[in-house]
């Protein structure tokens, strides 16, 4: 069991990399374009406050056993705060605003765990704050993109949900989920089971309107070329195919 906990831990963290690295196509296409266009940063914000309270978490003086935790999840915090940045950068006076308003809200609330958790409870109790605080950040991490979810429902376009981000997002919860299970880790296996399941139903979401968005275009396509072709003269596509 130790074993396969270790594994699960490891397995996890490469999932988790993934997760971490896969909005970097949407960072780069931000800068190209200088612009967020209709990207929402909230899940970047909120994968910073899960980062670095499941990094203060894991550390051996709150829970132990979990060092696998808070490395990769230190690593994701430094990404994803790179990220954030990038949004602050290229967004609207008006979304820039909010966007500093939730980074201060983030680091309000870790300084505040981590303060608390070290000075203001006994050490038998570290692991209930931190991790109920933890698993609740957690979640909301995971319920993030349900904004993003009803804009593909609503445009019936996958443009804005990344393939990539949500597949690691299922295949990390899942891994993370394991991991819990076999810790009997209720901080780590609750949430990350919810996102697990958050992430299959983006999957599935892309799975139904990508098909959509593949027979827009090409509807839209195929009325390029007809109106290409004179209506009075039947024989001009004819002329084209063979030019």
């Amino acid at each position: 069991m130790v074993t396969l906990r270790l594994l699960m831990g490891v397995f996890g963290n490469l999932t988790s990399m993934f997760l971490f690295l896969a909005p970097s196509f949407t960072v780069k296409r931000i800068i190209k374009s200088k612009s967020v266009e209709q990207f929402s940063c909230m899940p970047y914000a909120m994968t910073v406050l899960n980062c670095l309270l499941y990094t203060w978490y894991g550390l051996p003086f709150v829970t132990q056993n979990n060092l696998l935790i808070s490395t990769v999840n230190g690593t994701g915090a430094m990404l994803e705060f790179i990220y954030v940045l990038v949004f602050i950068i290229y967004a609207p006076k008006k979304e820039k605003a909010r966007i500093l308003g939730v980074l201060v809200f983030v680091l309000s609330v870790i300084t505040s765990v981590a303060l608390v958790s070290m000075f203001g409870v006994p050490v038998k109790c570290r692991k209930l704050l931190c991790g109920l605080v933890a698993a609740i950040f957690c979640i909301v991490m995971y319920a993030s993109p349900l904004s993003v979810m009803r804009l593909v429902i609503k445009t019936k376009s996958v443009e804005y949900m990344p393939f990539c981000l949500s597949l690691f997002v299922f295949l990390s919860g899942t891994s993370w989920f394991i991991y819990g299970l076999l810790g009997a880790d209720p901080f780590v296996f609750v949430p990350n089971g919810l996102g697990s399941v958050l992430g299959m139903m983006q999957l599935v979401l892309y799975a139904i309107y990508r098909e959509k968005d593949m027979k827009s275009k090409k509807t839209v396509e195929d009325a390029g070329s007809s109106m290409d072709i004179d209506p009075e003269n039947p024989n001009q596509k004819k002329q084209q195919d063979s030019t």
